[in-house]
């Protein structure tokens, strides 16, 4: 299937944007880059590019184009195949700061290097407000997190607190259990009795956008 000159720059787009930036670019992006007054414009030449084998969307889900061919040549450029990229999604936000809503729903899939995180994560989660900014993660920041329900004393953990979803440090003794900020200007959390609590997972690492 022959692409037009408008599919071809749009196809050396995505393949920039999933380089620079770690993820695809969404819908609204790549219509407004090339002039397009609404998004069908974009998902036309999507259809297109899909039906000629170059990109692969997920239908419903923000963000999921990959890759199937690189701009310059025919050879495969499947990145999730390389052992040393991940292909994380972004469940939603985690609270810095005091405890916040969780927010699951994937808003888009990050390409990153496996490199950068231990343990391996399973998923990434924004954060919100900077009380664990000691640490080194400050607002703004996309911490990988290890799906787990058990946790040591002193690591930093992603815990759940009657539906709230938080990112502290866990302390363990004398019979209770505490989330400690890592910013004197918060307070620790004691989590009470009869609390719903649980550890969802690990902080294994950040990235950092437009770093």
């Amino acid at each position: 299937m022959s692409l037009t000159d408008t599919q071809r720059a749009i196809h050396a787009f995505i393949a920039e944007r999933i380089e620079g930036d770690g993820f695809a670019p969404s819908q609204a992006e790549i219509a407004r880059a090339f002039g397009f007054k609404g998004v069908r414009g974009a998902q036309y030449h999507l259809e297109a590019l899909e039906a000629a084998g170059i990109v692969e969307r997920s239908p419903g889900r923000a963000r999921s184009l990959r890759l199937l061919q690189l701009p310059d040549g025919p050879r495969q450029a499947e990145l999730p195949a390389n052992d040393d990229i991940l292909q994380l999604p972004v469940l939603g936000q985690v609270a810095a700061g005091v405890p916040i809503g969780a927010d699951i729903g994937s808003e888009q899939v990050v390409l990153m290097d496996r490199a950068f995180f231990t343990p391996t994560p399973d998923y990434l989660l924004k954060v919100k407000g900077d009380s664990m900014r000691d640490e080194g993660i400050f607002d703004g920041d996309l911490i990988g997190v290890h799906r787990t329900s058990e946790a040591r004393n002193g690591q930093v953990v992603i815990a759940r607190i009657d539906d709230e979803v938080t990112v502290k440090l866990l302390k363990i003794g004398q019979g209770r259990i505490r989330l400690l900020p890592r910013n004197p200007d918060y307070a620790p959390i004691e989590v009470q009795p009869g609390q719903d609590f649980a550890i969802e997972g690990l902080y294994c690492g950040l990235v950092r956008p437009n770093a």
